[in-house]
């Protein structure tokens, strides 16, 4: 289980290895993607909160980067954290996500990237439930739910 001195200590000295990586030029990504999801993964934006109905669904399953397939969540870590967007207490695996200190907006957060391909997904807290404490906060158009 990933702590957030796990998470802290990515963020400042280096992620895990990645599965693998895909890479493609900015034009690459926007004939794959529609222009908000490319606006958030790939320009590190933000969907409005409460703008999708995952934030409410809780079924089994898995979620998936929808840029590249890596898997990052299983639904079983899925919690309701009230912020709006999509909650959960832990990646799929230590080398799902990459961590990178973001000091943008007069905030200190930690941004939470997919480590295959580098698509923003959102940030991640040090307030979500026991036993963890993690909140991965993420934007529910960076991820694709399959089974």
């Amino acid at each position: 289980m990933l702590t957030w001195q796990d998470i802290l200590t990515f963020a400042q000295t280096g992620n895990p290895t990645p599965p693998r990586r895909v890479e493609k030029s900015a034009s690459e990504w926007q004939l794959q993607l529609d222009e908000h999801t490319f606006y958030v993964t790939r320009l590190k934006g933000t969907e409005r909160p409460h703008s999708s109905g995952s934030c409410t669904l809780f079924e089994p399953g898995k979620y998936a980067c929808v840029c590249c397939d890596n898997l990052l969540f299983d639904a079983d870590e899925k919690f309701d954290s009230g912020t709006g967007w999509p909650s959960f207490t832990q990646p799929s695996s230590k080398e799902s996500i990459a961590y990178i200190m973001d000091n943008s907006h007069a905030m200190q957060r930690i941004e939470a990237v997919c480590n295959v391909c580098d698509a923003h997904l959102g940030h991640v807290f040090p307030d979500g439930p026991a036993p963890s404490g993690l909140r991965y906060c993420m934007n529910a158009i960076a991820m694709k739910k399959c089974d």
